[in-house]
């Protein structure tokens, strides 16, 4: 019960109420979701991944266990998706729109705060939560933007968007730069901070201001596709996880990071990608809305079977 109230009120209640204040906002003003987007993607992303990146220290040995992890634990997932998206005849749009609401979990402002929850702010988890959100950064502005432009765009068009991305651009030299203990000017430092603290507070907002622009409520279809959504990536994504650690026969601590990380909803970056290349918005919203309101029970019971708490 104690890990149940934690989570609801260090992590879903502060989630809500950011998300609430973009509803409101937007049926006050009607304000433009696809500036909020762009800044999102161009300025507060980056500089989240800058800061983690070249502030934490993480070894090669632990950097190639997690990669590992992370490639097949992607393609268990990819292959269970493809078999759903087959029997449910999915077309293009909605096809890339159910990818990402699984394939892309919210490892950085939902992630790194329950695995320090889980494990009491151990830094050798942290390590694992840093390189799993580097590596959920880095899919969503590459492949994220191929799968959501593959079915109307030709390869040159979508080439040109993904090298846009500064995202990848800053995970190489964030690795570099702490690999060679290049120092960060203090005024860099200064302003690379208040742009990665405006992260989360932007990306919910932003994720708010969708669901307000929403008109009516669910239809029948689109409520089976976010319960479909949301099973496979609040259920079915810790149970992949716990067969790759098993295969793989990982250590107690790292297989538990491991599992955790990969329990936590939808990310909001398939919200992002969802309004800021008009593909699925609606369907792409409800999902982190009810992922993120049902892993309070999932997440907690994923923890409490783990006894890592």
């Amino acid at each position: 019960m104690d890990i149940f109230l934690h989570i609801l009120w260090n992590n879903v209640l502060p989630l809500s109420l950011i998300i609430g204040l973009g509803i409101l906002l937007h049926r006050i003003f009607t304000l433009d979701i696809k500036t909020l987007s762009k800044l999102n993607f161009y300025l507060f992303s980056p500089a989240i991944m800058f800061q983690l990146l070249y502030g934490t220290a993480i070894s090669a040995s632990l950097f190639g266990q997690v990669l590992l992890f992370f490639l097949v634990f992607m393609l268990a997932q990819y292959a269970l998706l493809e078999l759903v998206i087959r029997l449910r005849k999915y077309d293009g749009g909605k096809k890339a729109a159910m990818r990402n609401s699984v394939l892309f979990y919210n490892s950085a402002n939902y992630g790194i705060p329950i695995n320090q929850l889980a494990f009491a702010g151990n830094t050798y988890t942290l390590s694992v939560q840093v390189i799993i959100m580097m590596m959920q950064s880095l899919i969503p502005n590459t492949y994220g933007i191929y799968a959501v432009n593959a079915h109307k765009a030709d390869w040159r068009h979508i080439r040109k968007v993904i090298l846009s991305m500064p995202v990848i651009y800053v995970i190489p030299i964030a690795l570099a730069m702490r690999g060679f203990h290049v120092p960060l000017p203090g005024f860099l430092d200064i302003s690379v901070g208040y742009l990665a603290n405006a992260f989360i507070g932007m990306a919910l907002f932003t994720l708010g201001v969708q669901l307000g622009s929403m008109k009516g409520g669910i239809s029948r279809r689109l409520a089976v596709d976010v319960s479909i959504a949301t099973s496979l990536r609040l259920l079915a994504g810790p149970m992949l996880a716990w067969g790759v650690v098993l295969l793989f026969d990982l250590n107690a601590m790292l297989s538990a990071a491991l599992i955790v990380s990969s329990a936590v909803p939808t990310s909001l970056s398939s919200v992002l990608l969802a309004v800021e290349f008009d593909n699925e918005q609606d369907f792409a919203s409800q999902s982190v809305l009810v992922s993120t309101a049902l892993s309070i029970v999932t997440v907690t019971a994923v923890i409490y079977l783990l006894r890592v708490s």
